[in-house]
């Protein structure tokens, strides 16, 4: 097996092969730091990397299973972290210069899991600075390109995350969403990315443990493998309250991919809630054909998302200044205009404004629910635009409409956050410049594996996916922005 195909195998059939000992743990780590050392100078995705310590680990797998051990379902799988998820003993700087030296004591509880299912730690992926926002950039290490066409974006927050996975420099990775993060990255990098249900995979340490804006969530190149990663990630645990208690294992199975039948409804614009640039649109047009081919009943119909926005806006606003509203009156300074400005938004905030959003939300979730009572899944824009120029620190505009805010652009992704509904990013197709777009898959409260369904499906019958970037199969400089340690 060469480099190559290890560095691209779906992580399903490579766990399998580990398993069945064709190929060793070493080696699988071996081709992908090859693979970052000549790609990620590119692209500047993976920014702190332990490539010693990884290959120790893969040397103690390898070990672990010829000793006739039981190994989990990711023996030997290597795996960069979100620089948001605290890693013990590798530095996390959550893109903050606060943080440029910290090196947390202890894992995330994703970061837990990880390595209990037998993965093995590369290192950490870019993320904007303190994670705001859906164009990875920051003081620390610098943006992230799109491997697609490097003089564009790459998406955030878990933009790192999902370039990494289109190089091959990895094949899995953790993630985070709580306006799209999992999403867009997942659509600017033709990946797959899955926002699950709030509760679906627990989070700790966690400030707002009974918060549902933000989750966790797994990004892979193909569908079943997002499906195998949520496997390990799903599942409850005592330290989060709001976890739910299906187990993991229900979504390791194999994916039925046969949807003949299903009532689908799509949107071009969410019901006209949002501008969207016409090329993304024609994608999305093109993938409700494709359900249409399928056998599916088809028909343009969205929910009422009104008062989705202003929920949302308050929400997050009350998060941010709860998150980093002491590092604010500490490092202002510090601290990049946008992070600021959201963080004061969150003080000017009163009782009555947070208790007028959760009516809204409430009234939202009741309209969505009554409206998948009709349809099965949901077919929109993950993003209201292809990637844009990675200078830029937000689209100034989508298709003749100003934005106004950082926020504004993503609103196709966190109008869909404010529903609690799991959706999924998939590879739908180009731009004709050859930019990735991604299909959203909503599916109806706690309905992970119906999006999981709809997403395989329509992965076989379009194959997007498989459309490599060219400067996967290019030569860098030097070694990844954190260099080997």
């Amino acid at each position: 097996m060469n480099p190559a195909d290890l560095c691209f195998r779906t992580a399903t059939d490579l766990a399998a092969a580990l398993r069945r000992r064709e190929v060793s743990a070493r080696e699988v780590v071996t081709a992908h730091l090859d693979r970052i050392d000549r790609v990620n100078p590119s692209v500047n995705a993976i920014v702190t990397l332990v490539a010693d310590r990884a290959l120790e680990q893969a040397a103690e797998a390898d070990d672990r299973l010829a000793s006739g051990a039981e190994v989990g379902p990711l023996h030997g799988l290597p795996v960069a972290h979100k620089d948001l998820h605290d890693t013990a003993g590798i530095r996390t700087t959550y893109g903050s210069p606060v943080f440029a030296d910290h090196v947390p004591v202890r894992d995330h509880l994703v970061v837990e899991r990880l390595k209990r299912a037998g993965a093995i730690t590369l290192g950490k992926t870019n993320v904007p600075e303190l994670g705001m926002g859906s164009h990875t950039v920051n003081p620390v290490f610098g943006a992230t390109r799109n491997p697609y066409d490097l003089s564009r974006s790459a998406g955030g927050s878990s933009g790192g995350a999902g370039a990494a996975l289109a190089c091959g420099m990895q094949p899995l990775a953790d993630g985070s969403d709580t306006g799209g993060s999992l999403r867009n990255p997942a659509s600017f990098n033709n990946v797959v990315g899955l926002r699950p249900s709030p509760g679906r995979v627990p989070s700790w340490p966690d400030k707002a443990p009974w918060g549902q804006l933000s989750v966790k969530g797994p990004m892979a190149r193909t569908v079943r493998d997002v499906a195998l990663l949520l496997s390990v990630l799903a599942g409850p645990d005592p330290r989060s309250p709001l976890a739910l208690e299906t187990p993991g294992s229900v979504f390791a199975g194999r994916l039925d991919g046969d949807v003949r039948g299903w009532r689908v409804a799509w949107s071009p614009d969410l019901g006209g809630s949002v501008p969207v640039d016409p090329e993304v649109r024609e994608v999305v047009r093109g993938a409700a054909e494709v359900f249409g081919a399928l056998g599916c009943e088809v028909e343009e119909a969205c929910p009422d998302l009104s008062g989705a926005d202003e929920a949302f806006l308050v929400q997050r606003a009350w998060q941010m200044e709860l998150g980093y509203g002491p590092l604010l009156d500490a490092h202002r300074h510090r601290m990049a205009p946008d992070v600021v400005w959201n963080i004061e938004e969150g003080r000017r905030l009163t009782g009555p404004d947070l208790g007028r959003a959760q009516l809204l939300q409430a009234a939202l979730f009741h309209r969505v629910r009554d409206f998948f009572a009709t349809y099965d899944v949901l077919l929109l824009p993950v993003s209201q635009v292809a990637p844009f120029d990675v200078r830029l620190p937000y689209p100034t505009s989508v298709d003749g409409t100003e934005m106004q805010t950082y926020l504004d652009w993503m609103r196709s992704a966190y109008l869909i956050t404010m529903t609690g509904c799991p959706a999924l990013s998939v590879p739908a197709g180009f731009t004709p410049a050859g930019l990735p777009v991604g299909l959203q898959v909503v599916g109806p409260h706690r309905g992970d594996a119906a999006v999981l369904r709809a997403g395989y499906a329509f992965e076989r019958a379009t194959r997007a996916g498989e459309r490599r970037p060219a400067v996967a199969a290019g030569e860098g400089t030097g070694v990844a922005a954190g260099g080997r340690s």
